[in-house]
């Protein structure tokens, strides 16, 4: 590092603002603890992590101390993805169904039951003209 980085309040405001997105977004959050059930099952909790990091600042005028006015922001979204499920020595993984977000995704989920309606709908009509 060189010797004005170390002393940048910017530098400062973005160090401190991505300790803050390590507490968040530490490896309990990606595997979560173990839950032990009353039947003696455990479930892991496995969870994706998405983080969004930005900042900037500047410093004003030519006296020293020189102003310095600066920003820093951050954002973790986490989506549940799957639990590991143990049971008598025997692991298995539980996927989390994510609800569709676009009508395409509504679309494709929804196809199996309009194939099978669309189906019925002709096995009725054969019925029919077989009669």
């Amino acid at each position: 590092m060189m010797e004005n980085e170390k002393k940048s309040p910017l530098n400062d405001l973005l160090r401190s603002t991505m300790e803050k997105v390590r507490e968040m977004a530490d490896t309990n959050t990606i595997v979560g603890q173990p839950i032990q059930t009353a039947d003696g099952v455990t479930l892991i909790p496995i969870s994706k992590v998405s983080v969004g990091f930005g900042g900037g600042g500047g410093d004003y005028g030519k006296t020293q101390p020189q102003n310095f006015g600066g920003g820093a922001g951050a954002g973790v979204k986490i989506d549940p993805v799957a639990f590991l499920v143990i049971k008598d020595g025997i692991t298995r993984v539980l996927p989390v169904a994510v609800p569709p977000v676009s009508t395409v995704d509504r679309i494709v989920e929804m196809a199996p039951d309009l194939l099978d309606k669309v189906e019925k709908y002709f096995d009725k009509k054969e019925e029919k003209e077989t009669l």
